[in-house]
């Protein structure tokens, strides 16, 4: 059981918990067999597999596609975000040590990072963090 104090043992300061943990991941577009190598922020608290950024989807040339009926984000406190909705997907081969998977991801506008992986993409890879 984790306690305060071995909680104290860790030697963590704010600045330690604080920090993005990422991950290099290699995304191939499906259309052309394109690959680049993109470094993806882990998120345990996004429910979904993968996000990316509609910015980045359009500089490198993702062949987005218009999903039936949008899909509203749920903000951290559990609220419906009504301005932002996910209305975009797009079709990737993933890599990452050594697995390949095609897996469709969501497209959101205005995001500080250009990929992030959540709760669902963790589930699947089991990655090894250190």
């Amino acid at each position: 059981m984790l306690t305060r104090a071995n909680i104290s043992d860790c030697n963590l300061d704010n600045r330690d918990m604080l920090r993005e943990v990422t991950v290099k991941i290699g995304l191939e577009r499906i259309d052309m067999q394109k690959g680049i190598t993109v470094e993806a922020l882990l998120d345990s608290g996004t429910t979904g597999g993968l996000v990316m950024s509609l910015e980045f989807a359009r500089k490198q040339g993702f062949r987005l596609k218009k999903i039936e009926r949008p899909i509203y984000i749920r903000n951290m406190d559990e609220i419906l975000n009504k301005e932002r909705l996910i209305e975009y997907t797009v079709e990737v081969n993933i890599y990452y040590q050594g697995h390949r998977g095609r897996m469709e991801i969501n497209i959101i506008e205005d995001q500080k990072w250009n990929v992030i992986l959540g709760m669902l993409w963790l589930a699947c890879y089991n990655p090894e963090i250190n």
